[in-house]
């Protein structure tokens, strides 16, 4: 008998869209979630080398909750690449301005770098409010248990 590693091939593999609310989920909590489904890692086929990983939708990007301080004592930096070029914005007025960019730059940091995670980032998809263009690509939606705290499930099953 012959066995063989399975590897998936680029045109095996079926992909899916999901989306998310965000209302009152947790900002890192939501990212590690998304970036586990863009990656792929939910699915028995996944493979680190093929984009085996489906699309997310995020919707609500407005209302996602930071813990602690974070809402006063985080920042955004970006440069210039000139002398003196680098601009700070804090996170209340990121969510003023662009709250879609808070979840995009949270999952952005948990992907891998290069070419490869920046393939995976371009599906998703995040929207300040509840509407989205995507009705025609039949979401489903990710189910609130993948949400809670690991200990909170714990102490509840006790």
């Amino acid at each position: 008998m012959e066995r063989r590693t399975y590897s998936p091939k680029p045109n095996e593999v079926e992909r899916s869209w999901y989306v998310v609310d965000a209302e009152g989920k947790t900002l890192g909590r939501l990212a590690g979630i998304i970036a586990t489904m863009l990656r792929g890692k939910h699915k028995p086929q996944y493979a680190p080398h093929v984009d085996v990983g489906d699309f997310v939708v995020v919707v609500n990007a407005e209302k996602v909750v930071l813990t602690g301080n974070k809402e006063l004592q985080t920042n955004y930096y970006r440069h210039s690449n000139y002398p003196g070029g680098l601009r700070t914005i804090p996170v209340a007025e990121m969510r003023r301005t662009h709250p879609d960019r808070i979840i995009h730059a949270a999952v952005k940091g948990m992907l891998p770098k290069g070419p490869h995670g920046l393939a995976q980032l371009r599906k998703l998809r995040v929207y300040a409010g509840p509407e989205h263009p995507h009705a025609a690509q039949n979401l489903v939606e990710i189910p609130e248990s993948r949400f809670e705290k690991a200990g909170a499930l714990r102490h509840a099953a006790d």
